[in-house]
């Protein structure tokens, strides 16, 4: 009696130890890369910076020229330690400095002169998830709306902030009495709410369910990005069959006090992050989770009147795991003194990181969801 469209959900495996998964951290507003990354004794970057810049002696040393933010401690570690890649001047070419448009750039997976209205996780799911129907668990977003990157052409992600307000809502008993309508609807509309109402309840329960499987004793902060985090590794833990998880931070468009405003998102970003690897190694799967974390664009090599930095260009990523083949700086930061109108020009671009985890994490195929083959670089 169980109607075809929940079979997906309520019959999937799920995620065994040892498969992989990825969590993508968006750090919205174009986080500045130079002063995530910092060239700690290049006398252009102080001169550019005379108000902003960071001080050598206030850094964490990385190597004899380059040092990372003081606020990123756990980052720090994990470079010591051998868990993190740091990929420098990430970008694209003819870059957008529009926060939207370059937003919608990365979140698709695109080039600047193309519009794609679907994103590359969820084009991923279209290629990967020949079980699910309109929505999929294969990948969720921590947060109350879905981004265009988790939309695909036919399947789309789940957006929860809270899963406990999620399965309430799903539960409404006006919304599981529609659930009971036979699917025999001619209209093809109606026909899609209905199996769209149906296949949300029935995730909304799986998640709800695999929510109480797993209650960590770890502390995480009490922030927002906390908070997710804490939902994230609670669920990863649980054997969710989620495979992509997808969460937003900031806003670091620090174009007004750039120093405290970049420190306060830093501390928070280091904090949430420490408290989730923490929880994954405690349970052995640390191993099994990449995180990655990108920003729409980095900002302006100089600062500007107001203490603070405009949009720019180029920024690093950074990719996070308990195995990774090349660990710390996988690359030199962009050369300050060959600079494209006062802006950072890019060595690497970001589709060939997204090719890289396709390919070589999640098993699938990066051309069939980034439309053309690209280099992939070592990291995993």
């Amino acid at each position: 009696m169980v109607p075809k469209f929940l079979r997906g959900f309520e019959y999937t495996p799920a995620i065994a130890v040892g498969n992989k998964i990825l969590i993508v951290v968006q750090l919205s507003g174009g986080n500045d890369g130079l002063n995530t990354i910092i060239p700690c004794r290049n006398d252009i970057y102080y001169s550019s910076r005379q108000h902003i810049a960071i001080k050598k002696e206030d850094t964490l040393s990385l190597t004899d020229e380059l040092a990372i933010n003081s606020s990123l401690k756990t980052l720090k570690q994990l470079y010591d330690d051998g868990h993190i890649t740091i990929v420098n001047g990430v970008g694209y070419s003819h870059p957008d400095r529009s926060h939207f448009r370059s937003m919608d750039i990365w979140q698709s997976g695109s080039s600047s002169g193309e519009i794609v209205t679907s994103g590359w996780i969820g084009r991923y799911l279209d290629n990967a998830c020949d079980t699910c129907n309109t929505h999929s668990t294969l990948a969720l977003e921590a947060d109350d709306t879905l981004s265009l990157a988790m939309k695909g052409d036919e399947k789309k992600a789940i957006a929860v902030k809270d899963i406990e307000r999620f399965h309430k809502a799903a539960a409404n008993t006006y919304f599981r009495k529609m659930t009971n309508h036979e699917d025999e609807h001619n209209a093809q509309l109606a026909s899609y709410l209905y199996k769209t109402l149906r296949e949300t309840t029935s995730a909304a329960d799986y998640i709800y369910s695999q929510s109480k499987i797993y209650k960590s004793t770890q502390a995480y902060p009490d922030t927002e990005l906390g908070k997710r985090m804490k939902t994230i590794g609670s669920l990863i833990i649980s054997g969710t069959d989620t495979r992509v998880y997808y969460v937003s931070h900031g806003s670091f468009d620090t174009h007004v006090n750039q120093k405290n405003r970049q420190k306060k998102l830093f501390e928070q970003l280091d904090e949430s992050l420490a408290s989730l690897i923490n929880d994954l190694k405690a349970n052995d799967r640390f191993n099994d989770v990449l995180i990655m974390t990108f920003s729409e664009f980095g900002r302006r090599v100089a600062h500007n009147a107001s203490n603070g930095t405009d949009h720019g260009t180029a920024s690093s990523m950074f990719l996070i795991s308990g195995r990774l083949k090349k660990p710390g700086l996988y690359n030199d930061i962009p050369d300050l003194t060959d600079l494209d109108d006062g802006d950072l020009k890019h060595s690497v671009d970001f589709k060939q990181v997204y090719s890289t985890i396709l390919d070589n994490w999640l098993s699938s195929d990066s051309k069939n969801i980034l439309g053309k083959r690209h280099h992939n670089m070592e990291f995993i």
